[in-house]
């Protein structure tokens, strides 16, 4: 006879965790285990005391990572990270404890009614963690170039017309920059190193990022530079979203692509009315930030730049005819927008949404030439 299952929720913090269960059946018990520390030995323990092997696990994703979930698969368990946003929520319900939280946990997983987030491996989400903390370094360099900025206009300090903003002039201009007070001077020199210190923080990252790809996984490798070949996706981008959204194969359309990634409208509808309002904006913001950036390029003429063709060297026929077809579409669509009036962030989210569903039809090409060369190679050896 078939050893009924049983449904583990567990509502995780830094220190604690707090557990319940909920036994097969529509009629089975759902019992709280109270709370345990949040350690390997507390959490094996706990396994061992329900049993592994009738085990089913689920946890919400948050700032405690994947460490549980690598835990509980080298004991065998499997194990779900929930998407939290996701989770059904009661109407009227006002008391939230992490008692309560793990119990809900373990009757929605035995309902079915949960759904799990894609969980990367650890050297992928080691690449992952040095893409994003490249893009904190910009953002940071961002907010100092802005401060230092605000404080030369208030000063009265404008910069020729003709020296582009943070360009070798427009930073050699600040640098002759002198001022009566001592106070005034004191400052500069502290927003003006802030502004070099992230500078350099920003090199020393992305030559970190070239070294952190000579070793990825091939596949990884290989979807990065098929990405390269579609104007207005660079390595930064390419590998930003290689890493941020993983495997581009586990999604069946690129419709559910661009649901994942927010970009789709928001909808409201009833009876025989139909609304539809702005992007959604939910799932990955480091996508989306990338992706509208990208998205920019295709108000240009379709072209072959030799950035362009270098990149477009190392992939396919197939993937360079699917990127020449983008640039066609993308600006087709621009200009026909355009052409209606629309406002620029309005046309830059069609156009990105659309690039994305490209973006796909490239990662997933890749991704299967890369599955029948794995094979090839393996008959070989066989």
């Amino acid at each position: 006879m078939k050893e009924a299952t049983r449904f583990l929720g567990l509502d995780v913090h830094a220190d604690t965790i707090a557990a319940a269960y909920a036994d097969d059946g529509r009629d089975g018990e759902v019992k709280s285990l109270g709370v345990i520390a949040n350690e390997p030995g507390a959490v094996r323990r706990l396994v061992q005391k329900l049993g592994a092997k009738r085990l089913r696990v689920c946890y919400e994703a948050g700032p405690t990572g994947y460490t549980l979930y690598w835990q509980l698969a080298e004991l065998g368990v499997p194990c779900d990270v929930i998407a939290p946003t996701l989770i059904p929520v009661k109407a009227g319900e006002r008391v939230k404890t992490d008692r309560r939280d793990a119990l809900k946990l373990a009757r929605c997983l035995r309902a079915g009614e949960l759904t799990a987030v894609w969980v990367p491996d650890q050297a992928h989400e080691a690449l992952r963690d040095l893409v994003r903390a490249r893009e904190a370094a910009k953002a940071d360099q961002q907010r100092a170039r802005q401060r230092l900025g605000k404080f030369l206009l208030r000063a009265g300090r404008r910069p020729p017309k003709n020296h582009a903003a943070w360009g070798t002039a427009y930073v050699e201009w600040i640098r002759a920059q002198k001022f009566e007070y001592v106070a005034q001077q004191a400052t500069l020199v502290d927003y003006l190193s802030e502004v070099d210190h992230a500078t350099e923080r920003i090199k020393r990252l992305e030559a970190a990022i070239d070294d952190a790809l000579q070793h990825a996984a091939p596949t990884v490798k290989a979807v990065i530079e098929g990405l390269q070949a579609l104007r207005g996706v660079a390595k930064l981008t390419a590998t930003t979203m290689a890493v941020e959204i993983g495997c581009f194969s586990r999604f069946e359309s690129p419709k559910q692509l661009m649901a994942y990634c927010g970009v789709v409208p928001s909808e409201h509808s009833t009876g025989s009315s139909r609304r539809k309002g702005a992007l959604t904006k939910t799932g990955n913001a480091h996508v989306r930030r990338v992706l509208f950036e990208a998205a920019w390029c295709c108000r240009h003429r379709p072209s072959l730049g030799v950035a362009l063709k270098k990149r477009q060297r190392v992939v396919s026929a197939a993937t360079r005819e699917l990127a020449w077809k983008a640039q066609h579409r993308l600006h087709r669509r621009y200009v026909a927008l355009a052409g209606r009036g629309k406002p620029n962030q309005k046309i830059v989210g069609a156009l990105g949404r659309e690039l994305l569903g490209f973006i796909w039809a490239v990662a997933v090409q890749v991704e299967r030439e890369r599955q029948h060369e794995d094979a090839t190679t393996q008959a070989i050896a066989a």
